[in-house]
């Protein structure tokens, strides 16, 4: 009589065990509301650009500023190797730099600054508020830094990722600084 009880309380422990479990268990991705960063923010002939309008491309974003000494150029210019590389499918992508310093990007010329790596990178330049709140939308991080060597005494430091969004709007991944153009295209291309 004493193993049918001790059985018996093995049991209630374990089916109270695998309610918590269920009761506290991770949502599984399919329970996850998609991470759909957006933005609405003017072009550098001040059209207003909405995420809507990229629906159906695949869109490369970057987070950066015309000063940039590194991160910057090597990232767009990545992009730039990733665009002529896709051939015909180039046009199922969107490159987007949006600016982190946006009134000396504007004053300094951002339109060049983006056509000088590829003319199919749209530089987008907002205001104070419109800048922190796509960056909110995007959980990415930046700062003005005070820097006497550096041009106007001051940098920026931020987020140097480069961001995949899906042609639904969703987030699909982010590659790190530094992810070669080649590892960028061959992720791409498994996508289009």
């Amino acid at each position: 009589m004493q193993k049918i009880l001790w059985a018996a309380a093995g049991l209630a422990v374990l089916a109270y065990g695998t309610l918590v479990l269920l009761a506290n268990r991770a949502p599984l991705p399919s329970d996850v509301a998609p991470f759909r960063p957006t933005f609405a923010l003017p072009d550098a002939e001040g059209r207003l650009r909405r995420t809507e309008e990229f629906a159906g491309k695949h869109q490369l974003v970057f987070f950066g500023f015309t000063n940039c000494p590194d991160v910057c150029p090597t990232t767009l210019a990545e992009v730039a190797q990733v665009m002529d590389h896709l051939g015909d499918q180039a046009a199922l992508v969107q490159p987007l730099f949006i600016s982190i310093d946006p009134i000396r990007d504007r004053r300094l010329g951002l339109a060049d600054f983006t056509a000088a790596f590829h003319p199919s990178i749209l530089g987008l330049a907002g205001d104070e508020r419109q800048t922190s709140a796509v960056a909110d939308s995007f959980r990415i991080y930046y700062e003005r830094e005070a820097n006497a060597s550096a041009p106007d005494g001051y940098t920026m430091s931020h987020s140097p990722s480069l961001y995949l969004i899906g042609p639904d709007g969703d987030w699909l991944r982010q590659f790190s600084y530094g992810t070669p153009a080649s590892e960028i295209l061959n992720d791409l291309k498994q996508r289009l």
